[in-house]
């Protein structure tokens, strides 16, 4: 019993007081109860502190990872040259060529077809479809692309969307070359934003853009169209929202889950061995990712086609959304971490996130009252489980 005692002292003992760090005088209560105003004081730095801990990780997830260098001796460094000079001196000018003469094949067939066949869509369209699979099997071959396919070939059927986790925009095109999807995807500027609102708007693909609000209804609206078309391609959707490093998984976006259709999960995983192929559109345009790709040895990566889900009973959207996730990061091996991809591209206000923290503290303390220390640091988080 003693020794009990003594433990349990020596744990008080141990325990930080919270009251060293208010200042001299604030605490008038009797038997030291803490009020909310005197916490106040503190709640700036433990903000700050919640704060960092959760920027880096979420900023973990749109970090590049170069691989550890391995030219750094006298016998290994003559080796890396070599592969320098074979990369950019012989690599690189033929998959420029190839892609060259892949893009002649493709614009020597595709403007007949687009142009001269307007009356007859259904024939055009299966024309059109064979030929961006080709255009995409020319952008893989310049890579040097070695892509392992598992699990059966999707096939057009109504009432179904694919989802996919998103590494890089050549997600689309390594999917594509055995698929002609119709893709949700964001309106790019440059010669890229020309192929979407010329070619690839033949397939049937969606373009949206991230800050005008009303193209959510119009998207939403399309996507319930396009997925009754029983002639439509298959429409494939990256729910994260934007490019993740190949390490994680972050937040389902609901939209393709509420469409009352099956889902087929799509499990992307790239090897770096080669070269990463993750694409921080933040620092590099798609152009110079591209050229990357094209100066590497080689792109290696599995797909994984996987079982198709349908919602359960009783099952909200963002459930099933979770569930697909977990499905999808299980067989890629990747990490999944509870952040929203949006907020790569706009983060909350100060304003916003201080109402979001009083409103959070006032549904804990009704929840839980007196005990304003521990709901005032729940409600400090902006992500309130990692505390």
């Amino acid at each position: 019993m003693s020794n009990l005692k003594s433990s349990s002292s020596e744990l008080d003992f141990d325990r930080p007081n919270l009251e060293d760090y208010l200042p001299t005088g604030s605490i008038q209560e009797p038997h030291g109860k803490l009020r909310l105003r005197d916490l106040l004081d503190i709640s700036p730095t433990l903000t700050e502190a919640a704060g960092a801990i959760i920027d880096d990780s979420f900023t973990r997830c749109f970090k590049s990872n170069p691989p550890e260098p391995w030219n750094w001796n006298i016998y290994l460094f003559p080796l890396w040259c070599l592969g320098v000079v074979v990369r950019y001196g012989i690599l690189f000018p033929i998959r420029v060529i190839v892609l060259t003469i892949g893009w002649i094949i493709f614009l020597s067939c595709y403007i007949p077809v687009h142009l001269l066949l307007k009356g007859h869509d259904k024939f055009r369209k299966k024309l059109e479809r064979c030929l961006v699979e080709l255009i995409c099997s020319f952008f893989v071959a310049s890579w040097t692309g070695v892509v392992k396919y598992h699990g059966p070939r999707p096939s057009i059927r109504p009432k179904q969307v694919f989802v996919a986790n998103h590494t890089s925009m050549i997600d689309f095109i390594v999917l594509e070359q055995m698929t002609a999807f119709a893709v949700i995807m964001q309106k790019h500027p440059g010669w890229v934003g020309l192929l979407q609102s010329t070619i690839l708007e033949g397939v049937g693909c969606i373009w949206f853009n991230r800050s005008e609000a009303k193209d959510r209804e119009i998207v939403a609206k399309k996507l319930r169209q396009h997925v009754e078309g029983a002639d439509n391609n298959p429409l494939l959707i990256f729910p994260e929202g934007t490019c993740v490093n190949n390490h994680y998984t972050v937040m389902f976006k609901k939209g393709a889950f509420e469409l009352g259709c099956t889902v087929c999960p799509v499990a992307i995983k790239y090897n770096k061995i080669f070269v990463d192929a993750f694409w921080n559109s933040k620092k590099q345009s798609f152009t110079t990712h591209l050229l990357q790709l094209m100066t590497s040895w080689a792109v290696v990566c599995d797909v994984w086609y996987l079982e198709p889900q349908n919602i359960r009973p009783g099952e909200t959207p963002i459930e099933f959304a979770e569930r697909v996730r977990d499905i999808i990061s299980v067989r890629a091996g990747l990490k999944k971490v509870p952040w929203d991809g949006y907020l790569k591209y706009s983060r909350p206000s100060p304003k916003h996130r201080e109402r979001k923290y009083a409103a959070e503290f006032c549904r804990i303390s009704v929840a839980s009252p007196g005990r304003e220390v521990e709901n005032w640091m729940y409600a400090l988080s902006p992500f309130p489980l990692l505390l």
